[in-house]
């Protein structure tokens, strides 16, 4: 993968990358209502995820313009495929969907993003970071959706959602879980410390 940074030197590959996780997301809040339309959920479980994908298309379209403003397209560049892996890994569980995408890959981005910003600032690219902003802020929403569907499912299957979050983490992400994590943002989402204890250290 080319390298990412917010100096000038990376900054079209950090764009990109995030362009590319944008439109991967769309097609995932879209995945998740097709995947999951056969399992007796309420309508505005459905209503949520058509919010999701409206809010993720408008993100990827800034991103899609900004790389415009940098020179380039989207697609011009290589990307990885860690999302896909991450849906294609939950592809047969609802629950394990809501943990490994919304809850574990997509509050990653609450985690880092703040500190994205203050670098794209530190650089002169205001534009970026402008872009990053919303994005932040509309990713809080949809981490709230994520947890309130995983606690809806879990309360309707008899699971405690806090012990059934680490075992499908510890059982089907690839990747790795460790802090510092947003805890202002998470909490604002509804996602607080309890789900995060097992990887405080």
């Amino acid at each position: 993968m080319p390298k990412r940074s917010t100096g000038p030197k990376g900054r079209v590959a950090l764009v990109h990358a995030l362009a590319h996780i944008e439109l991967n997301a769309v097609d995932l809040a879209w995945d998740i209502i097709a995947r999951f339309a056969g399992a007796d959920l309420p309508r505005k479980f459905f209503g949520d995820w058509v919010d999701v994908a409206e809010e993720e298309a408008e993100h990827y379209r800034d991103l899609a313009q900004r790389l415009t403003g940098l020179g380039i397209s989207y697609g011009d560049l290589p990307a990885h495929d860690g999302l896909w892996e991450a849906a294609t890994l939950t592809a047969d569980d609802l629950l394990a969907r809501l943990a490994l995408i919304p809850m574990t890959l997509e509050a990653r981005g609450l985690d880092t993003t703040p500190m994205t910003c203050v670098k794209l600032r530190g650089n002169n690219d205001e534009a970026t970071a402008l872009i990053l902003d919303r994005i932040y802020t509309d990713e809080i929403k949809h981490l709230e959706i994520g947890v309130r569907w995983f606690e809806f499912e879990c309360a309707r299957q008899g699971h405690s959602p806090h012990t059934h979050y680490k075992a499908l983490v510890d059982a089907r992400f690839t990747g790795t879980l460790k802090p510092p994590f947003n805890m202002e943002a998470r909490n604002m989402a509804r996602m607080g410390q309890v789900y995060l204890i097992p990887w405080m250290h």
